[in-house]
């Protein structure tokens, strides 16, 4: 799964922190940081996340990998 936040949409209200604790954390008062390519039994947890997003700067989105793999 891929994971992208908008960084200069987020306004660092902390919401994502709630619903995934350990794919998204806060360095400072506003330096958000998190994983892009968290694994996929995370679903339910950047689901969450998304949703509890207030300004929507975070997506998510079925990694495609596997589709375009160099020989």
């Amino acid at each position: 799964m891929k994971v992208v936040v908008d960084l200069n949409r987020c306004q660092a209200y902390a919401q994502c922190l709630y619903a995934a604790p350990g794919h998204f954390a806060l360095h400072g008062r506003e330096a958000l940081v998190y994983d892009p390519s968290p694994d996929e039994s995370a679903r339910a947890e950047i689901e969450r996340a998304v949703h509890a997003c207030p300004v929507r700067a975070i997506t998510a989105s079925p990694d495609d990998t596997s589709a375009g793999e160099a020989a």
